[in-house]
This record gives C-alpha cells, sequence and structure tokens, in this order.
C-alpha cells in the first residue's frame, strides 16, 4: 500500500514577510512620481487578504474531502496502477477483501443428488481424500430453521448459503443459528462427527487426514469445538472443496453460481433406479418425516394420481408414512427430469461442467467409476481410496442401519426394492419418473413376476 501525498500551499503576503515593504514602496513612489493616497492603498490590501482568504477556505475543504475519500475506500489504490478488483461477490464478509489470492483457483464441486440414493458413502469418497475439504449436507441446517418451509421454496437460501461456503465463508450458518445460542463451532456442523478435515490434526488429535478410514462418531465427539474462524483457514488451505447435498432439487438453480467467473464450480450428479429409492425412503421413513413431508408439501394439487394401493388394500398406520415417503417422488422426480433436460441440451454455463454417476455402475465398477470421477474433479486416485472403495462395496451384508456407511455387498442392496416392493407401489414411482429413468437407462417392469426375477437386468445404457 503506498501513501498517499498532500500539498499544503502556505500563501505569505509580501507585506507580511518583509518589515522593509514600506521603504520599498516610497522607493517605488519615488522613481515612478505617483503619490499614493492612504485609503486606495487600504483598499487594495482588503481585496488581496479577501482573496487569500478565500483561497485558503478552499483549500482545507479539498483536503479535507481527499481525506475522508482515503479513510473510507474499501480497498487501498496501488501506486501508479489501476484499483484491484476483488472476485468476491455477494454477501461475502469484509474480510474477504484482504485475503490474499490463491496461486490457482480452488476446483469446487457440487455432489447433486437426492435422499437414499448412496450419496453418504459417495462423499466419503471425496471426504478422505487429504486433498479436499468436504463437506456433509450444510443446507440440512436450512430446512431445520425453517421447517415447514416446503422444499422448492427453500432453494434459493440453499444456493446462497453455497455461494458462502465455496468461498470458505462459513459464518453464514449463524444465520439458521438458534435464537440466543452458544456460538456456531465445528462441531456445531451437521455431520461434523464423521468429517475427516473436523476430525483431524490441526483442528483435533484424533485423525489424520491422510490415513484412508472411516471416522468414529464417538472417538470425534471428544475433539474440542473449533471457532468457524479456525475452520474457515482450514478450508483456505485446500484446492478442492467438496459438498454432498440433496436439498438443491434442480441443477437450474445452480446456474447463477455455475456462470460466476470467480468460482470453478462443477456438479457431479449422482442418481439411482427412482424405485430403489422409493424402497430405501419407506424403509429409513422414521429418519425422514420432516424432510418427506416438506418434499410433498410442493406437489402440484392440480394433477391426477394414480391409486396409493390397491382397492381391496386393508389400512393400517404404516400407510400415512409410507404414501409421503412415496408421493415425494413425484416432486424429486419432477425436478431430477429438469436438470436432465438441460444436461441433454447443455447451456453455455453447463457445457464441460457436468457428470452424472449412476448408483449401480459405481457399485458394480467401483475402481474405474472412481478413476472416471477424480479426474473430472482433477484429483488423483490413489491406492488406498481405491481399496476403501473395493472394500465398502463388496462385503458379505445386503443391508444395514440407514444413513451408516459400511462395507456392504452393494450390488444385492441395489436390487433389494424388486423383491420388497408391491407392484402398485412399483407402478406408483415409474408413473412419476418414467421420464426420469428413460433418459437414466432404467427399465420399466409390467408384471410383479418380472420385477422379482433378478436374472433379468433392468439396467440399459444412460442417454447421457
Amino acid at each position: 500500500m503506498c501513501s498517499k501525498s498532500f500539498l499544503f500551499l502556505y500563501l505569505i503576503t509580501p507585506w507580511e514577510k518583509d518589515a522593509g515593504f514600506g521603504r520599498k514602496l516610497k522607493t517605488y513612489r519615488n522613481h515612478t512620481k505617483i503619490i499614493a493616497q492612504p485609503g486606495i492603498v487600504m483598499k487594495v490590501l482588503r481585496r488581496k487578504r479577501i482573496v487569500l482568504f478565500m483561497a485558503y477556505f478552499l483549500l482545507l475543504v479539498l483536503t479535507m474531502l481527499n481525506l475522508a475519500n482515503y479513510k473510507w475506500t474499501k480497498e487501498p489504490q496501488q501506486c501508479n496502477h489501476q484499483m484491484r478488483s476483488t472476485t468476491y461477490q455477494g454477501r461475502s464478509d469484509i474480510r474477504f477483501l484482504y485475503r490474499p489470492s490463491l496461486a490457482k483457483k480452488r476446483q469446487l464441486i457440487y455432489v447433486l443428488t437426492t435422499w437414499r440414493s448412496g450419496s453418504s458413502f459417495f462423499g466419503e469418497l471425496f471426504n478422505q481424500n487429504p486433498e479436499v475439504f468436504f463437506l456433509y449436507e450444510p443446507m440440512w441446517h436450512i430446512w431445520q430453521k425453517l421447517y415447514p418451509g416446503d422444499a422448492v421454496s427453500l432453494q434459493g437460501a440453499a444456493r446462497d448459503m453455497l455461494s458462502s461456503l465455496y468461498r470458505c465463508d462459513l459464518s453464514v450458518f449463524q444465520l439458521y443459528n438458534s435464537p440466543g445460542g452458544k456460538n456456531f463451532t465445528s462441531l456445531g456442523l451437521f455431520g461434523a462427527t464423521l468429517n475427516k478435515v473436523v476430525c483431524s490434526y490441526p483442528l483435533c488429535s484424533a485423525y489424520r487426514k491422510e490415513v484412508v478410514g472411516m471416522v468414529d462418531d464417538k472417538v470425534c465427539k471428544k475433539c474440542p469445538p473449533q471457532s468457524l474462524r479456525l475452520l474457515e483457514e482450514e478450508c483456505l488451505k485446500y484446492n478442492t472443496i467438496v459438498i454432498k447435498g440433496v436439498r438443491i432439487l434442480d441443477i437450474n438453480v445452480l446456474a447463477p453460481l455455475m456462470e460466476d467467473p470467480s468460482l470453478d464450480l462443477k456438479v457431479i450428479h449422482l442418481v439411482r433406479d427412482p424405485r430403489a429409492v422409493a424402497n430405501s425412503r419407506i424403509k429409513s421413513r422414521h429418519g425422514l418425516i420432516r424432510e418427506n413431508l416438506q418434499v410433498v408439501r410442493s406437489r402440484d394439487p392440480k394433477l391426477r394420481r394414480i391409486p396409493f394401493v390397491d382397492p381391496g388394500h386393508k389400512a393400517n398406520k404404516k400407510d400415512g408414512s409410507d404414501y409421503h415417503s412415496i408421493g415425494a417422488m413425484e416432486v424429486i422426480c419432477d425436478r431430477t427430469s429438469r436438470t436432465l433436460r438441460s444436461a441433454l441440451n447443455p447451456p453455455s454455463w453447463l457445457k464441460g461442467k457436468y457428470m452424472v454417476v449412476r448408483y449401480e455402475d459405481l457399485v458394480e465398477n467401483p475402481v474405474k467409476i472412481l478413476r472416471n470421477i477424480y479426474r473430472f474433479a482433477n484429483l488423483s486416485a490413489n491406492h488406498d481410496i481405491e481399496l476403501f472403495a473395493l472394500n465398502m462395496t463388496s462385503g458379505s451384508s445386503s443391508s444395514s442401519k440407514p444413513f451408516i456407511v459400511s462395507s456392504r455387498n452393494a450390488t444385492q442392496a441395489a436390487s433389494a426394492w424388486r423383491t420388497v416392493l408391491s407392484i402398485q407401489q412399483i407402478k406408483q414411482v415409474e408413473d412419476y419418473c418414467h421420464h426420469a429413468m428413460s433418459v437414466l437407462g432404467y427399465e420399466r417392469v409390467r408384471t410383479a413376476g418380472e420385477a422379482k426375477d433378478l436374472s433379468k437386468s433392468l439396467l440399459t445404457h444412460s442417454k447421457l
């Protein structure tokens, strides 16, 4: 920063500086033989004093204005250079204006997906990478704070949060803190006790980021809670930031961020057979009660829908939660179809910045798909992470507790819906999701027998 220089002019009249002014004036009169009357001389002196006073006053005003402008300018001017422009826009805190710019622009990744699509396991592929600052479902805080707001109305708030988080401005979490609650800390983030950055050195001594392995939440809960400022400083050390979320329903919501020249944002769209998603939602009904209601509230009330159950079905207690679990698929698949239409005919802001990954392909060939994902994200897959992906998809169990990432036979889990859902439930989901299924390569079934015939694959080539 250079200092501004100010030129102060001190104007001193000759007759005040020179005590011999009278003698000079007398000599001048003798030489010119002019006889000046005292009244005329005094009038001239008064006029000169008035002019000089006005000059002093004008100079003082200009100096004060210049000083005020210098004091309150957001960023100091550079000597003999143009003003530096900042890459931060929107509501970002002013402290970012003075942070040193990175040598290279960060690679930002958003994992666009929905509930029960294998996204917890998918997120671990980034959480375990020592080069990645990973955040798990940060928009959960918005949905909890603004409940019971419907899913569609919360899209703008979710996008604004992402805009801040991708700039390592975590103060946005304070907006969704409880009134009068304690200051937000690193352990206050949703999913914090499973986050490798939060639970590893230098924020905690329990783990090291470069050692691949699942975090035990019981161990991480013992970590000291750190301020958001320290977590922000840690975020700034990473050149890759990955955020996984299920609460952005349509990629077009992210268009302003993907068009922002100060951000290098790419989207990985993780998809799964909608019938498998619906089956998992029913299985996880108790953990998704609030989310199901918020999504269902966004349904179009004018649409005609097929019956939820067969006419002869005897009602039971769980019908209500199952209704919301499957009913949410209408909104989810409608928004997924909007994303896929944009991907099939991509606008300029989406070209080269979108990748779709089918969960079924990932668990069938985890190492190959992992390498493709990392190549898209400008990351390198090492042996430990590849082995981690392989082990997590080739366990002996075909099921586990909802929301818990564990080793399992993921191929069997991916097709479990075929033997669990009734044909009526399957038809209902297919009615909601037929367009998305067609684009992504998921075949419909005609009969209950066809659904239960596991020897027949229902996967075809995706159009993307």
